[in-house]
């Protein structure tokens, strides 16, 4: 596929960070990197009116539904034209939990940001913030990052039927919050 792995560092990079959005605050603990033109397994593989923003500056919101159903949240990390960029699959809530209760429902707190939609949703987080510039503190933005690296694993991403076992998820390990993995039905086994 690539031999920039780049993307992968900056996943890593963003785990333990804060990403702030309408009102709550989650701290980032799985993630899952995406290669852009050089990864079978990116909406930018192919470049499309949907992808578009990926092939920006980084440090933008790329925002897509899944299945029709749930907004998902995409850190654009470059370089651009490469369009590069990280989904965020997973955080813990750690301000505005009231808030977040209220957009998730009756769940767990280690389960309302559980999961790239469900994150989204307690965030907030919609189409209107697609290509938020994730730097500026007025909109959906990161804060920064952990005082102490955290414990990072990796392993295969979720759902993917194309370069299905690069070991582009990351997570920080133990933690409750992060989702579990499920394996395209659609992936060709290794």
């Amino acid at each position: 596929m690539t031999s920039d792995d780049d993307v992968a560092a900056r996943a890593v990079a963003l785990l333990g960070r804060e990403l702030r959005g309408h009102g709550v605050t989650v701290r980032i603990t799985e993630v899952e990197a995406y290669g852009g033109i050089l990864d079978p397994a990116s909406h930018a593989y192919t470049r499309t009116p949907r992808s578009e923003i990926m092939y920006g500056p980084p440090w933008r919101l790329y925002v897509y539904r899944s299945y029709g159903i749930h907004w998902c949240a995409n850190v654009v990390t470059g370089p651009t034209e490469q369009a590069a960029a990280v989904l965020v699959r997973a955080g813990r809530v750690v301000d505005g939990l009231d808030l977040a209760r209220e957009r998730r429902g009756d769940v767990a707190d280690t389960r309302l940001a559980r999961g790239p939609g469900n994150l989204a949703q307690a965030l907030g987080i919609s189409a209107t913030d697609l290509g938020t510039d994730l730097l500026d503190p007025t909109g959906v933005h990161l804060g920064p990052g952990p005082t102490d690296e955290p414990d990072v694993a990796s392993g295969p991403r979720v759902g993917v039927a194309q370069a299905a076992d690069i070991p582009w998820r990351f997570w920080i390990a133990g933690d409750p919050t992060v989702s579990a993995y499920r394996r395209s039905p659609r992936a060709p086994r290794g």
